[in-house]
């Protein structure tokens, strides 16, 4: 099937399908500024000084030009979630075995932090990096959000029990957000206050951008959406060169495409 047949056929499923409804098959075509070649497992993005994160035979590599750091454990099994919000405490979760390893800007270990081995607790299935030297934790004991401080070894719950099953997740310092199976959009802030943010599309991938914009990706597409925009049933497909792709990651108007053999770096200028 032919890209453009495969690009009708998915228009005109979430026309009739999605909760939110193409008004206009708005496209933007951003400028490719930058590809190199990679031979990486996993794509983790970049940091604000312009360093590249890979993850290759479960080994975690920071990447500019000719400069490497790697980092490994040989007994926490593979690598569930990176979080690069601060390059000088660098988040390494590791699900199996309910643990976290924090990374300094060398990827040295600062600290091993195993929740099963806390005083409270703690199942931990999502997790990110917050202020004040926290941790966004999720509990999925209670299936509640918490904070986790990890200098303190002090852990409060932050928010209600989730009554449905979270889809997806996204953190930043002072906010939680998630994506629940019947694709309603939450955030919580580090008071536990719980906003509403309304629903999303069907997606395959996605990445939130602030409390009303995001990407997603469906049917190998790229789409950008504003709710803030006055016209809330408008999607703006973003047109890349790849005709497939891995993942893709935002930062700082840089949407930064990975496929099996290099990354391709576009500049988005959004409103």
């Amino acid at each position: 099937m032919s890209r453009t047949l495969r690009h009708f056929l998915f228009i005109l499923f979430i026309g009739c399908c999605s909760p939110v409804i193409l008004a206009q098959n708005q496209k933007s075509k951003p400028d490719a500024i930058s590809r190199f070649n990679t031979d990486a497992d996993e794509f983790s993005g970049y940091d604000s000084f312009g360093y590249c994160y890979l993850i290759k035979n479960n080994v975690f590599r920071k990447v500019k030009g000719n400069e490497t750091f790697e980092y490994k454990s040989v007994s926490l099994g593979n690598i569930t979630k990176v979080d690069l919000q601060n390059p000088l405490k660098i988040v390494l979760f590791y699900e199996d075995f309910n643990s976290v390893v924090l990374l300094d800007n060398q990827l040295n270990k600062i600290t091993e932090i195993n929740f099963s081995q806390n005083n409270i607790p703690i199942v931990v299935t999502f997790i990110g990096m917050s202020t004040q030297n926290q941790l966004w934790v999720y509990n999925s004991l209670n299936q509640q959000i918490g904070l986790f401080d990890y200098l303190k070894n002090e852990y409060k719950t932050v928010s209600t029990p989730l009554t449905e099953t979270i889809k997806y997740y996204q953190t930043d310092f002072n906010t939680f957000y998630w994506i629940d199976k019947k694709n309603n959009w939450f955030s919580c802030d580090i008071f536990g206050k719980t906003t509403a943010l309304g629903k999303v599309p069907d997606f395959d991938k996605i990445e939130i951008m602030n409390t009303h914009q995001y990407i997603f990706s469906k049917g190998g597409f790229l789409f950008f959406k504003d709710i803030s925009d006055t016209n809330s049933n408008t999607i703006s497909e973003i047109e890349i060169l790849e005709k497939t792709f891995d993942k893709f990651c935002y930062k700082d108007q840089i949407l930064s495409i990975f496929t099996a053999k290099e990354i391709t770096n576009y500049k988005i200028v959004t409103p």
